[in-house]
């Protein structure tokens, strides 16, 4: 049985969103069950902790992953996880789907969901000036990501990411 994480979104919330779909929920989305994958459902502490305890709980859910898809999970769920505690009301959640997707690779979808804020959405991440010493988060997760989106409202935001990584065909060389 797979879990989601979700909030409930207000009629009053903004939508940030870098997708051509939006995230698929169910066994039409391709993919699997049981050792095809996997999901971890955590709750962050509401303090300067959720960022550490975020990466953390990413690297135990991809653990054995290419080096390189691991570091960029473990960055931008770090990200998610500060915006959501700088940005956002407790509860803050940490949700991480890993799936290997019936065509190969890998697929990571991470999910940080918090109690509400005020803010909308901006229409697009903005670039700090180069003295700032915030503000790089979305933009590092635009970077990074594969596809995203940033769902905000006064009763729950939800901010998503999606990793894909094909599998390496190995060569050996002669």
């Amino acid at each position: 049985m797979r879990y989601r994480t979700s909030t409930f979104r207000s009629r009053l919330g903004s939508v940030l969103d870098h997708d051509t779909a939006p995230p698929a929920c169910g066994p039409e989305s391709g993919h699997t069950d049981g050792a095809g994958g996997t999901t971890l459902i955590t709750d962050l502490p509401y303090g300067p902790k959720a960022a550490e305890v975020a990466r953390e709980a990413v690297a135990v859910a991809l653990h054995g992953a290419e080096a390189v898809l691991l570091d960029d999970a473990r960055l931008i769920t770090s990200e998610l996880a500060t915006n959501a505690f700088a940005s956002g009301r407790p509860p803050l959640v940490l949700c991480v789907d890993r799936t290997n997707p019936t065509t190969g690779g890998l697929e990571v979808e991470i999910t940080v969901t918090d109690g509400g804020c005020s803010q909308p959405a901006p229409s697009s991440p903005q670039v700090p000036g180069e003295e700032a010493e915030s503000g790089r988060g979305l933009v590092i997760v635009e970077a990074l990501a594969d596809a995203w989106s940033l769902t905000t409202g006064a009763h729950g935001t939800r901010a998503w990411c999606r990793l894909s990584r094909e599998v390496r065909s190995s060569t050996a060389s002669t």
